[in-house]
This record gives C-alpha cells, structure tokens and sequence, in this order.
C-alpha cells in the first residue's frame, strides 16, 4: 500500500509541473517516461494482489476437496466389467473420503460418449472417469481422435492406473495342445487351417491376436464376432480353435471343460489360475497383453486434487477387501503416482499404435 502511494504522490506531482518542474530540452521525454514506469508499476502491483488472492483460494479449494459428491462415469451400460470395477472403487473411495461417489453410465458409441462428456466437465475434480483405457486407446487409433471427440493423452489428466485385466490364451476343446510349446507346433504344422476369435475388429482380443502373429510368425485365421460371448459359444463348440479372451471371459467358461487355458499373457500368473503358466515362462518373455483400466480428469484438473485421489485409491489398492472384489473380476490391482500412470498410458497407446499398423488393421462399424 505504501508503494502505491508514493506511486500516486509521484504522479501527481509530474502532472502538475509539466515539463517546466525538468531542466533541459529532454524534460517532456524524461516525463513520459516516468508515466509509463508509474503506470506499469502500478499494473503489476495489481495483478500481484489478484494472483495472490486467486492463490489463496485454489489453495483453500484444494484444501476442502472434496466438499461435495463426486461422479464417476462409465461410458458402458451397467453390468460390465469396467461398471464393476467403477462400484467396487465408487464405493470405497467415497467411504476414504467421506463423501459420495455417484457412478453414472453413459453409454454409447463404443464407450465414447462417455469420455467426451467428462472432457467437456469442469476441471474441478467431481467429475472422473472410469476409463478402459487400452480399450479408447485402440478406438482412438483406429477412428482418429477426431471421430470419437477427444485426444487420450492430451485431453485427460491420469488420477491413476488402477487395474489390469490379463489376457489368456484359451483353446477349444478339440485342440490337444495344453502347452504353448505343443500349441505352436501344431499351429506351425497346419498353417492357415486354425481359427481365432474376437469380439470384434479392433478389440483387444483382435490385436492381442495380431500381435501373437506377427511375433510367432504363425498363419492364423480371424473370425470376428459381435460380443466376447458369442465368440466363446464357438470356441466351445469346435468352430473356432483358439482365443485371446480377457481374464473375466476366460474364467468363466474354462470350468466347463469346454476350453483350456495355455497360458496367461501378463508378468505374473493369475491368482484364480494359479495353474496356470504365464507366455513368458513357456518362452516368450518379450509377450505381454493386458487391459489396462484407469481414473482420469480432465486435462486441467487441479495437482492438489489429482494428488488427493491419487493417494487415497493407492491406499484402496492395498486393502484386502479391494484385492479380493477385483480379484472376482479377473483384475489385478495397480499402485502407481500420477506422472506413473501418464507415461504407462502412453506408453501402452504407442505399443497399440505399433501393432495395429504393423498389422494393418482398419476400423470396421
């Protein structure tokens, strides 16, 4: 306060003499010189009470996060595995920070409408997303970030990583293989003759396939069905020999008898396979697939608030309940900061971008 009135004081004064209180032929320069110092002073001063001032309240704001319900979005219809998983954290993470965690399904164009929604949100940390996000990074190539209304990695900031959902090789029944060793002997023995499925073109089970292909150099056959199940109703049947099905899928059908599993395609074997021997033991250590499922915010989202969530999910991620509910899923649980999750999320679009144009794939509707 008192530069700002030595500041008036100064001013004044310069206009009241003119260039007649300065000696010289350069007084009048020298004035509006001073003037224009004055004047800048006098702004920056300004605007360092406003930052000041808007400091103290993002600070304040950080500080009572969150003060009211928070909504988590799934871009899927209720009942899936990312809308479970969603319920499973909804409700714990709005226990650990005493308020409620809506879930709210938005589904629609391949989870899409969902994403665009909460890019479109107020960066105030109360609105969150669900996110597949291998799922949206492989749409995202596939259609371009302009056709499904976002960019993964620029429009979103990651809160965290919060789950993996393996990837297991199954075979069908009338395939006598049970050894990856035994398995791509036989696929080498009779090329172009065994099948695969997938839920679709452009899924995880398509370019998990791909990528087996291209790295076992193995001439297999893509049968794309509209939905996990009805490609798994084949496999049982012998219409198909082979699939890369999500952890969820497989778990779910190999009790029948009907399937077998060859081997899970993650860095460790799966606590509801324990059996079960990861690819990379049966020789292929540089092979690994898996969906990644993870929280993001909006791309301008608060550090306070991101670090806030961040730390409370970490914390959720250790306990024996979380472990246990995500482990009826088929999901592994992922600890991880939030600079963590940013470079893994790009990381896994850059390997994706790879494959699918190694592979050539296109989107197919």
């Amino acid at each position: 306060m008192k530069t700002c009135r030595w500041m008036d004081r100064l001013e004044r004064s310069g206009s009241a003499k003119g260039s007649e209180g300065f000696e010289g032929r350069g007084a009048p320069k020298r004035l509006a010189g001073i003037r224009r110092v004055v004047r800048a002073a006098r702004g920056l001063a300004a605007r360092s009470l406003l930052g000041a001032a808007a400091l103290g309240m993002a600070g304040a704001a950080s500080a009572a996060y969150p003060d009211r319900p928070i909504t988590l979005v799934v871009g899927y219809a209720p009942g899936g595995a990312v809308d479970v998983v969603a319920r499973i954290l909804g409700r714990e993470l709005g226990e650990a920070l005493g308020q409620t965690v809506v879930v709210e399904n938005k589904p629609g164009f391949g989870g899409n409408l969902g994403a665009q929604y909460v890019k479109r949100a107020e960066p105030d940390g109360y609105t969150l997303l669900m996110a597949p996000t291998t799922s949206y990074a492989l749409i995202g190539k596939l259609m371009g970030a302009k056709a499904v209304g976002y960019d993964l990695t620029k429009d979103f900031r990651p809160v965290a990583l919060v789950g993996e959902l393996p990837i297991v090789l199954v075979a069908s029944h009338t395939v006598q293989a049970k050894t990856l060793p035994d398995f791509l002997a036989t696929l080498k023995k009779e090329p172009g003759k065994i099948a695969y499925g997938s839920s679709g073109n452009g899924t995880i089970e398509h370019v998990v396939a791909e990528m087996f292909r291209l790295q076992e150099k193995v001439d297999i056959m893509h049968v794309p069905y509209r939905g996990a199940a009805p490609a798994m109703t084949d496999l049982m049947s012998g219409q198909i020999q082979m699939m890369f099905a999500t952890a969820p899928t497989a778990l779910a059908n190999i009790p029948t008898g009907r399937v077998h599993a060859i081997g899970v395609a993650s860095a460790q074997r799966l606590p509801s396979l324990p059996d079960v021997p990861t690819l990379a033991e049966q020789g292929l250590p540089d092979f690994s697939a898996q969906s990644l499922y993870g929280v993001l915010a909006p791309a301008a989202t608060p550090e306070a608030v991101v670090a806030k969530l961040n730390a409370t999910l970490e914390k959720l991620m250790e306990t024996p309940r979380v472990k246990e509910q995500f482990a009826l899923q088929g999901v592994l649980p992922l600890r991880n900061t939030p600079a963590e999750a940013a470079r893994q999320l790009q990381a896994d679009v850059a390997k994706w971008n790879k494959v699918i144009d190694a592979a050539g794939i296109t989107y197919t509707p």
